[in-house]
């Protein structure tokens, strides 16, 4: 204790005890207020700490997306170089005659890249040629029958036109000597009576039955050939019936026939695609893959021969969700391709899916049942360069930097 404090603390002499009271120093007085600072710096700190904390949550829970979405640039790395990679496959079986392109070859439309032996397809081809020349020659051998029937329908026809006119002349005869043995029948009656009276001679009796009997013999062939003429219209008119039936059976025919020739000719078409089939061209220009076929080597509809990747390229960014609240097709883009390190290409954006991609899986999820966790989506947006030389060059699969603007 300093001198002052002992000082304090001393009595004088003679003095009672109990008078003596002791006086508080500003050290003293110090100490005392330390304990309640620190009792309030421990209450507050942590009470501003908890604050700044509940702050930050209810920003990052409740504008976070408003506050994402805003930006003005959008950038991802979930992003690449995209091409139409198409497997050429073979349509037909067979045996590969050559492969006309080496790996990682340059090809132009329509160049031969793989084929297979058509000595099979060929004579198929020639098959169904010949059977469409029968099928043609079968039409106009019914075409010739039915000009053949319609001469023969001809002829019946006028055989009608004969019985009819026979008939007529037969009837007309028939009534001219149905005349004549009248008359003659009541001539004989007359002379018979007059012989009764001897006013008559029995000649000219015997002469007038003789021309009865005549007459009758003419009216009895008259009547036959009546008869005759009627069936001999009846024979033609079921004759004409039945040329005409076959004519019916004919044209019918021709219907069959020209039908089949329509199978024929469409058998021609099949088998010429089928021979088209034995070649595998480049659908468009572009860069073959590495050859998957020999030659020699048998191969069966489906197998796949190269793969042909187009000239055409772009760019799938998979943005989040809540980058996409500003995006819109045609906004301008910044690519960053990392085989081209410190350079910017540009493009603006395409097309922007119409779902998310885990709706293209294969199982897409389903949170109908289950405990559920939100996850943040991907929405691909598809972007295309300006520069279609650059997209030409570039290889699918390339990692780019995708950053577009919302905003000019």
């Amino acid at each position: 204790m300093s001198a002052t404090g002992k000082a304090s603390l001393t009595q004088p002499s003679g003095a009672p005890p109990s008078a003596v009271q002791p006086t508080p120093s500003a050290s003293e007085h110090a100490a005392a207020a330390a304990p309640d600072r620190s009792a309030w710096r421990k209450f507050v700190v942590p009470v501003l700490v908890l604050l700044l904390a509940a702050i930050v949550v209810i920003t990052l829970t409740r504008d976070w997306n408003a506050w994402e979405g805003g930006h003005i640039e959008q950038a991802t790395d979930d992003a690449f170089v995209r091409g139409d990679v198409t497997p050429l496959s073979t349509k037909v079986a067979g045996i590969v005659r050559d492969v006309k392109v080496t790996d990682y070859q340059q090809v132009h439309k329509g160049d031969l890249l793989v084929e297979l032996e058509d000595d099979d397809y060929q004579a198929q081809l020639a098959q169904a040629s010949a059977a469409v020349e029968a099928a043609k020659a079968a039409i106009e051998n019914n075409r010739r029958q039915r000009d053949l029937q319609d001469s023969r329908i001809a002829r019946a026809s006028a055989g009608v036109d004969q019985a009819n006119a026979q008939i007529t002349a037969a009837q007309a005869g028939e009534a001219a000597v149905q005349a004549d043995v009248v008359r003659t029948q009541k001539e004989l009656k007359r002379q018979e009576a007059l012989l009764q009276t001897n006013s008559s001679t029995p000649q000219k009796v015997e002469q007038v039955t003789a021309d009865e009997q005549r007459f009758a013999a003419q009216f009895a062939s008259r009547e036959a050939d009546l008869a005759q003429a009627k069936t001999l219209l009846r024979s033609n008119e079921l004759a004409v019936e039945a040329e005409k039936r076959t004519k019916s059976v004919l044209e019918s025919q021709d219907s069959q026939l020209i039908a089949d020739l329509h199978a024929k000719e469409a058998s021609v078409v099949v088998a010429k695609v089928n021979l088209g089939y034995t070649k595998i061209t480049a659908p468009a220009d572009g860069i073959v893959g590495e050859r998957q076929v020999r030659p020699g080597q048998l191969v069966s509809p489906g197998t796949q021969a190269i793969a042909f990747v187009s000239k055409i390229k772009w760019v799938q960014a998979n943005y989040r969700e809540t980058q996409l609240t500003n995006v819109k097709v045609g906004d301008p883009a910044e690519i960053q391709i990392d085989e081209y390190p410190g350079k910017t290409f540009s493009g603006k954006v395409l097309e922007i899916a119409p779902a998310s991609g885990s709706q293209f899986a294969l199982l897409p999820p389903d949170n109908a049942t289950g405990n559920f966790t939100k996850v943040v989506q991907r929405i691909p947006v598809k972007i295309a360069f300006d520069d279609a030389n650059l997209a030409t060059a570039l290889r699918p699969g390339l990692s780019v930097i995708a950053t577009i603007r919302t905003r000019p």
